[in-house]
């Protein structure tokens, strides 16, 4: 199982494995998760128009299971990172790529395609990404999206 490297100091008894899809149920998937840990927003261009909380887990914590041929990829540039959609109904499910003050390489789940959770039971903290302040870790208030 993979451990969260989030800046957390999440554990394997914490860790828990979830199941989630998109909207149509076409993509399917599982991911190992510590959600006694908080999840995170991001003010970045692309998080604040998708509105998306996120938990984080290594690829090898991931795993799509079903209707992988689906998902369509978003990634600006050159980018090692990006966002998965379902082809059919357009929710973006999950995300992945390499952010150093992530802990390296992750995966990025939208915790409202897991199934049976209400996101409201969660706490969230947040990034600045639209300033590439990774490096300032989250804070539990939105950081302003102009400076």
């Amino acid at each position: 199982m993979a451990e969260v490297e989030q800046g957390s100091s999440s554990n394997r008894s914490n860790m828990k494995r979830y199941t989630g899809g998109c909207l149509c149920g076409a993509v399917r998937f599982e991911a190992e998760l510590d959600l006694s840990e908080p999840v995170s927003r991001c003010n970045c261009s692309i998080c604040t128009k998708l509105g998306s909380t996120n938990a984080y887990t290594k690829p090898s914590g991931f795993r799509v299971t079903a209707a992988e041929e689906h998902l369509g990829e978003h990634r600006l540039g050159a980018s090692p990172n990006y966002r998965a959609f379902c082809k059919r109904c357009g929710i973006y499910c999950f995300a992945g790529g390499d952010v150093e003050e992530l802990g390296g390489e992750f995966r990025s789940i939208n915790i409202h395609c897991l199934d049976d959770i209400d996101p409201a039971e969660y706490q969230v903290v947040y990034w600045d990404g639209r300033h590439d302040n990774w490096a300032a870790g989250t804070r539990d208030r939105p950081w302003p999206i102009k400076r």
